[in-house]
């Protein structure tokens, strides 16, 4: 019997990136299961997400000796999709202008290249968009936000190094009410979810926007980097106790992560995906559908080739 996975035995993660992309064909038996399940936890499918979809699997070869690589793909798409149900988001974000957005999410993962494209798209959707530039502690961060700014002809408010995050989210809404702004998308600076000073001063963010405008509703929405994996859950789960989550956007989902993190945050908030990024460039984001993101795991260019 072909081993599929034999071939791949490189790294743990690059076996598991693949798994997801391979272009030849291949047959699974009851040896195969045990490298299957491994590959299913090193894409970030976690403890309650892998054994189902491992039980499916095992199901499915009772009723046939051997499996092909279409069968395997079937099967776990119909098991994220049972766990996706109700993810997707409805754009309508809301009646208030302007809508505020507020970016949050651990260092690193993606804040500030995930508001800029926000603000492509709203803007290309006919929206009049501003950003905010609310991380005043990465030195860089004023500068990257003020470039993606220029670049895309978005106004930009932002402060000095330093600066008090939430007074800068002030003078950004008070900037955006008095230009007729749509939208305000503020970039917030990245932090552990451990650090309680820091989430203290997003909590500041949000009472202070809440004197301008007591019926603010803020949408504040997580990033999540896909190549973090599955500590990127506990995270979520302490941004969410700690300042309420509104929504969900997983950066990084181009065809070198595993991305199977996202599913075990949606099955653990229950908070509604809107995006995912997948690339550097401005329109290199995609509203989140369930098909979008299996279609990502599984290319479909790449499962023509597997039955040729």
């Amino acid at each position: 019997m072909f081993n599929f996975l034999k071939k791949f035995s490189r790294s743990a993660k690059d076996t598991a990136k693949k798994f997801f992309r391979l272009i030849i064909p291949y047959t699974v038996d009851k040896e195969s299961i045990k490298n299957i399940e491994n590959v299913l936890y090193d894409a970030d499918f976690g403890t309650e997400i892998t054994p189902e979809i491992i039980d499916e699997i095992k199901s499915a070869l009772r009723h046939d000796r051997e499996l092909r690589r279409e069968n395997i793909i079937h099967i776990v798409s119909m098991v994220l999709k049972r766990n996706l149900e109700g993810s997707e988001a409805s754009l309508n974000i809301g009646e208030q202008r302007p809508q505020v957005i507020c970016l949050v999410g651990a260092n690193g993962v993606g804040k500030t290249t995930t508001a800029a494209k926000l603000a492509h798209f709203y803007k290309t959707a006919g929206k009049d968009v501003m950003l905010g530039s609310c991380d005043t502690f990465r030195a860089a961060a004023n500068e990257q936000l003020n470039s993606w700014g220029s670049k895309l002809s978005v106004e930009v408010v932002s402060s000095q190094h330093g600066a008090d995050p939430a007074a800068v989210a002030f003078d950004a809404y008070k900037a955006a009410i008095a230009r007729g702004k749509d939208i305000l998308i503020l970039d917030t600076a990245g932090r552990l979810h451990v650090k309680s000073n820091l989430m203290a001063e997003l909590q500041k963010i949000f009472r202070v926007l809440k004197k301008s405008n007591p019926d603010l509703v803020p949408n504040v929405w997580l990033v999540l980097d896909s190549a973090i994996g599955s500590n990127t859950i506990e995270s979520a789960k302490t941004f969410h106790a700690e300042i309420g989550l509104t929504g969900l956007i997983m950066a990084k989902l181009d065809g070198t992560s595993a991305g199977g993190t996202l599913v075990g945050a949606y099955k653990k908030l229950h908070i509604p995906i809107y995006f995912i990024g997948t690339g550097e460039t401005p329109d290199s984001l995609e509203q989140f559908s369930i098909e979008n993101y299996i279609h990502r795991l599984f290319p479909p260019d790449n499962l023509q080739k597997s039955h040729g």
